[in-house]
């Protein structure tokens, strides 16, 4: 055998399989969930009008009477801040139905809207759908008006003929929201959730489902829009109750958690969730810290935008959301690490042929390509070096959550001027999508370590970028801290 025979078989020697999924994995509908990152909340009904949270399900229909409505307006903003879907309150806890239901007169029909012929769910699916923008809904098992609320059998019946009507008229509805509030002091009875969901999948059977446990994705637990710094997918619904789960567990997820309930982070612009006259909305550079803490911690932001009396999203809120849009077009556009050569401590199959899963795939958006490290290698690292240094301050890590999640722990190392590596910054869980903030850095050099991991680790994405929006606060330079602080 000549040595070219041995060079043809070298190169031409299959590449190594991708690696085998971590259970559990998300399903397809959860993955195009994750990937839209945010959506716009929409809570408006009679509560609006009345300057009301939680209605008493005793309002007159006739103050439901916005004069200006114009959906197409609401998904255009959503679009134009970046929102890939919106969410509407079809009907909140006071019973009130934003579409002419045929189990109620407590709804749109009996107001002075449209003559009584209107139908705000309608306007807004076919606005949604010419703008390419997910619709979301809304519907709340708590009715304060409904009089058969407190019969089990027969209340369930009606919500599920509500759910029937919502899912059979409007076209295609990506996600079906059930809010696990209920005032203390009201009547007690069951929902049949698990008949919910089994209606759902067989009407809609793309749409994700929202509860406090799933089975698609969950609450953070809190309605800060903050995820815990640590916060995994997983999670096991059997420890969780609708309306009743521990929101530290909901916050954190579980490591070893049976099932891929990704958290979801609502938060509304103004103090409350319904538009008052007298309130004004959250500054840009605050929805940017939102950002950072709950997309940036694998979670997919939902940010309520109430229209307001007259049918509109306000101007001072549409103000916010253009700036907001800004800020992170401004820190996000540019990839620093785009300028480095990559390498890695090793690659799957070997680092002459399997291009599949090098180094350099971290560079390509999106989670189907990715760096994959040798089988029981020990050292799981990526090494970046640059032409000339270069100054950065924010970090953003992707993994394939196709393929489960993975890394547990990970530290960014740089190289000082004495050539030594120093420690700056460290964090646990990244999943969908990690962004950390840090006091800025400069250096030519630097390696991404992954400490810790389910299995052996992957990254689908590594970004450096330039913040010189947000405010830090300084931390001790004597202190080691975790969960994605920094070390100087």
């Amino acid at each position: 055998m000549t040595s070219s025979d041995c060079l043809v078989r070298s190169t031409d020697s299959p590449q190594k399989p991708p690696p085998f999924p971590v259970l559990p994995i998300p399903t397809s509908r959860q993955l195009e969930w994750q990937s839209d990152f945010m959506a716009l909340f929409l809570h408006f009904g009679p509560n609006t009008f009345t300057d009301s949270e939680w209605g008493d399900g005793r309002a007159d229909p006739s103050v439901f009477h916005p004069t200006r409505l114009d959906a197409a307006q609401w998904v255009g903003v959503a679009k134009q801040a970046g929102f890939s879907r919106v969410i509407l309150t079809a009907k909140h806890h006071d019973g009130f139905c934003l579409w002419p239901s045929e189990y109620t007169d407590y709804s749109v029909r009996s107001s002075p809207w449209r003559g009584g012929r209107g139908d705000v769910v309608a306007e807004l699916s076919n606005a949604a759908r010419d703008a390419g923008i997910g619709l979301g809904l809304y519907l709340s098992p708590w009715d304060r008006h409904e009089p058969s609320y407190g019969r089990t059998v027969e209340y369930n019946e009606f919500f599920m003929g509500q759910m029937t009507e919502l899912l059979t008229r409007y076209g295609e509805i990506k996600e079906v929201w059930l809010d696990g509030a209920k005032g203390e002091g009201e009547k007690d009875m069951d929902y049949y959730f698990e008949s919910w969901f089994s209606l759902i999948r067989q009407l809609q059977p793309r749409a994700v489902i929202f509860s406090d446990a799933g089975p698609d994705t969950r609450w953070i637990g809190n309605e800060a829009g903050v995820a815990g710094s640590t916060c995994w997918s997983t999670f096991n619904r059997s420890s969780a109750k609708i309306g009743g789960t521990d929101p530290r567990y909901s916050r954190s997820g579980d490591p070893v958690g049976h099932d891929w309930v990704p958290a979801e982070c609502d938060v509304s612009i103004r103090p409350g969730w319904f538009w008052h006259a007298s309130q004004v909305p959250k500054s840009a550079r605050t929805l940017l810290d939102i950002y950072y803490k709950s997309v940036g911690r694998n979670c997919l932001l939902l940010l309520n935008v109430p229209p307001n009396s007259s049918g509109l999203i306000s101007e001072e809120d549409v103000q916010v959301l253009q700036e907001f849009n800004e800020l992170r077009r401004s820190i996000f556009d540019e990839n620093l690490a785009k300028g480095a050569l990559l390498s890695a401590s090793s690659t799957r199959g070997g680092m002459m042929n399997n291009s599949h899963f090098s180094a350099e795939n971290v560079l390509k958006e999106g989670i189907y390509s990715y760096w994959a490290p040798e089988e029981n290698w020990s050292d799981w690292t990526l090494y970046l070096r640059f032409q000339e240094k270069v100054k950065f301050n924010v970090l953003q890590v992707q993994e394939p959550i196709q393929l489960g999640q993975r890394v547990i722990e990970f530290h960014l190392e740089t190289l000082n001027d004495g050539g030594e590596w120093r420690q700056v910054i460290n964090g646990t869980t990244v999943g969908y999508q990690r962004l950390l903030q840090f006091p800025m850095l400069e250096t030519q050099e630097l390696r991404f370590v992954i400490d810790k991991s389910r299995a052996d680790p992957l990254i689908s994405y590594l970004g450096l970028y330039v913040d010189t929006f947000s405010i830090l606060t300084e931390t001790s330079t004597s202190t080691s801290q975790t969960h994605g602080s920094w070390m100087l």
